[in-house]
């Protein structure tokens, strides 16, 4: 059986955010994207990671936090609330759908977004993981204490300045955690099979987690 893709518009605040919804047949779960300040559900990188998600037997959700007119300044990029409300209202859509709203929950977040995925674990009890993709967790960390999702970060060795940030939160986390770091790898990880080796351990650890 082939995967259900499906192209979705998710109304919130009185605006709509377009995505793509993919299920694969017998899905152990679905992951919700959030992407980092000026990226979007077209991410190259985040797209590559959901496709390895989904040959692993897993839902992904990858969409707009923004709308196109939002995107356009930089206060809005970085309005980490209004990410993380974005994320949070995303969630509730597909709880309310009947072909997700029984599926584990993870997400997967990248540069700030990691931020936003990071605070909206915090106020659910139903994510089960977060993966953090060079995040710039550091802006999500009043939360940390209250994060209980299994949490991975996934950082690049030559990336020192978010190396540090992620280590310090890491500290901060009281639930299942654990930190990779990918020898030699900068903030995008565009060297030789860098994004591979990021796709590889989020998948492994959502298999773990929401399987």
């Amino acid at each position: 059986m082939a995967s259900t893709d499906t192209l979705v518009s998710i109304p919130v605040d009185g605006v709509e955010l377009e995505g793509e919804l993919v299920i694969p047949p017998e899905a152990r779960g679905v992951v919700v994207f959030a992407h980092g300040s000026g990226s979007s559900r077209k991410s190259p990188r985040n797209t590559f990671v959901a496709e390895v998600l989904g040959r692993h037997g897993l839902g992904t959700l990858l969409f707009d936090l923004l709308t196109e007119a939002e995107d356009q300044t930089r206060e809005t990029r970085f309005d980490i609330d209004l990410l993380t409300e974005r994320l949070l209202a995303a969630t509730e859509w597909l709880r309310e759908r009947p072909d997700t709203e029984t599926l584990s929950l993870g997400y997967f977040g990248a540069s700030t977004g990691a931020a936003a995925a990071l605070r909206a674990a915090a106020r659910r009890d139903d994510v089960a993981a977060v993966v953090s993709r060079g995040g710039r967790v550091d802006l999500a960390s009043e939360q940390l204490p209250a994060v209980a999702a299994a949490t991975l970060f996934v950082v690049g060795g030559a990336d020192t300045q978010v190396l540090a940030l992620n280590r310090e939160a890491y500290a901060a986390l009281s639930g299942p955690k654990d930190l990779q770091v990918v020898a030699g790898a900068g903030h995008l990880f565009d060297g030789p099979g860098e994004l591979e080796a990021v796709a590889d351990l989020a998948a492994s650890w959502f298999e773990r987690q929401l399987g």
